[in-house]
């Protein structure tokens, strides 16, 4: 499904792109232009990418 159309940019584009390495809107916006146009897509775009983006690792602390 299209997310932008103004760039035509789909949420398997933006998948993919997290996979990459993306993690924040400004690096979504440079990589693929979504929401530099209108901007009308940006609420759904940061969505999409917060939905895509890995959870944190739970880094377990152990004393010694």
């Amino acid at each position: 499904m299209y997310v932008c159309i103004c760039n035509a940019v789909t949420e398997s584009d933006i998948a993919d792109a997290v996979k990459h390495g993306v993690r924040t809107m400004a690096q979504l916006e440079e990589t693929l232009l979504v929401s530099t146009c209108c901007g009308k897509c940006r609420d759904a775009a940061i969505e999409c990418l917060e939905r895509n983006r890995p959870a944190p690792s739970l880094a377990i602390a152990t004393s010694a």
